[in-house]
């Protein structure tokens, strides 16, 4: 897997996957954004990628979805690196069939075990960077 990110300003970036799909990514002042900031984008990633798993074990268990959004909100630390300290992901699903426990239970599963979001997360990985002049 791989992407490429290129400066396309003083605040703004571009990010496309070999496929060619892009993402802006914005580091402006919150009234002068016109896209995500990479910490945005990290929690819009967790919430997609639970998101996609959840709705997956539902319809695995022959289950209506109607609707499904996931608000996430993050707390960072106040001093550099600004990681997160916490973060919260709440469900909102629209099912005329999905029992509340059965929701919580898969909910909980795509959130902790499935995504591979959150899974990263909670990693140590091996940085290793390169730099060309």
């Amino acid at each position: 897997m791989k992407t490429t990110t290129t400066l396309l300003g003083d605040y703004e970036f571009e990010a496309e996957n070999p496929n060619g799909n892009k993402v802006h990514i914005d580091m402006r002042p919150a009234e002068e954004k016109t896209g995500q900031s990479p910490t945005e984008l990290l929690l819009s990633a967790l919430s997609g990628c639970a998101s996609v798993d959840l709705v997956s074990m539902l319809k695995k268990r022959k289950r209506t979805v109607n609707g499904l959004t996931v608000e996430a909100e993050g707390v960072r630390r106040d001093e550099h690196p600004r990681a997160f300290t916490h973060i919260k992901l709440h469900f909102v699903l629209d099912s005329p069939d999905a029992k509340q426990e059965e929701f919580e239970k898969l909910g909980h599963l795509a959130a902790t075990k499935y995504c591979s979001v959150a899974g990263s997360l909670s990693a140590e990985i091996d940085h290793v960077f390169t730099i060309n002049r």
